[in-house]
């Protein structure tokens, strides 16, 4: 099974090795049809502290690192 990759905003740069990333979805809602937004954020992993608050990146699932930590950071949106 392929594994899933999202795109988010890093909120959190505070912890050793790890960020946390707000990934945001929308859909359409079914009865007032109006597009709605809904965020989502994921503990990743970072092993060189790479990336600080601000920055868009994509995060690919893995197996746990941590009790929170099952993505780590790929890349960097340019």
């Amino acid at each position: 099974m392929p594994k899933r990759i999202l795109q988010g905003v890093v909120v959190s740069d505070k912890a050793d090795k790890t960020v946390v990333v707000r990934v945001e979805r929308r859909f359409s809602d079914p009865v007032m049809k109006k597009t709605v937004r809904r965020s989502k954020k994921y503990h990743a992993h970072d092993p060189e502290n790479a990336f600080s608050a601000g920055d868009t990146v994509r995060i690919r699932e893995c197996s746990p690192v941590s009790k929170k930590k099952a993505w780590e950071v790929i890349a960097e949106e340019a």
